[in-house]
């Protein structure tokens, strides 16, 4: 990882596969180690702890669920609670970070981060739910810290930062979305907000033309891929993309 280009003192906003990486001793809670280590006790690591099967059935499409269901699901679906509820799809190793003593998590329902180190609570201290992924999300703060992209082991659909550069769009899409929140009575309560509408469709495509202008370290790590990436420079080159590319 010092290979590509990490270093003490880094904010780095983590992506990864343990599958990809290959056989590891000691398993994710090495791999958190080493990046540890290697980022020092002035760095600071952030990983993504989405929970997208907390948001409204209505727009579920892999599978979709009857209507009749819908409210049953919203009615039923607990609470989101940013000390409890695990993450969906985000991968072993971002729980182990969301789990690691004095790791903190932001309180957006679905797209929550969790951040280890110096900058933990500056990265993850605000995130509206109407700014997922925009300025005020951690998101946004990586990108004042001038923080790095590690994709270790997985593409640049993985990309999350990428989402900063669509609500920089001149407008931005807006769609609805919903999700159930922890209540002061300790129970979930079903919440809607509007927010930017996202679309990872073509992120490996905006990420090969990123990649392109060399701004991207590109090495191995065990046996997976690993790139490494000015958020920054990948954002600004994002928004330019975007606005040129799609309709």
């Amino acid at each position: 990882m010092r290979t590509l280009g990490l270093a003490a003192g880094d904010v780095v906003m983590l992506h990864s596969s343990m599958h990809s990486l290959g056989f590891v001793a000691g398993g994710p809670q090495a791999v958190v180690h080493a990046l540890r280590e290697v980022l020092g006790p002035e760095g600071t690591l952030v990983v993504p702890t989405h929970t997208p099967d907390n948001s409204d059935p209505a727009g579920w499409r892999n599978p979709p669920v009857p209507e009749a269901w819908w409210p049953t699901i919203r009615a039923g679906t607990p609470g989101f609670d940013p000390a409890r509820t695990p993450s969906h799809w985000m991968g072993v190793i971002a729980e182990t970070v969301r789990t690691w003593p004095g790791a903190l998590r932001s309180d957006h329902p679905q797209v929550s981060c969790a951040a280890l180190g110096r900058n933990a609570a500056r990265i993850v201290a605000s995130h509206p739910r109407d700014d997922a992924h925009g300025e005020r999300s951690p998101l946004g703060a990586i990108n004042r810290l001038d923080g790095k992209v590690l994709l270790l082991g997985c593409g640049h659909g993985s990309n999350t930062s990428l989402h900063l550069a669509e609500t920089r769009q001149e407008p931005p899409p807006r769609g609805t979305a919903g999700a159930s929140v922890l209540g002061p009575d300790g129970a979930g309560h079903w919440v809607s907000w509007e927010e930017v509408t996202v679309d990872e469709d073509d992120f490996e495509q905006l990420g090969a033309a990123f990649e392109a202008t060399g701004a991207v370290s590109i090495g191995r790590v065990g046996e997976a891929s690993a790139r490494l990436m000015p958020q920054r420079a990948l954002v600004d080159f994002g928004t330019a993309w975007i606005a040129s590319h799609r309709n």
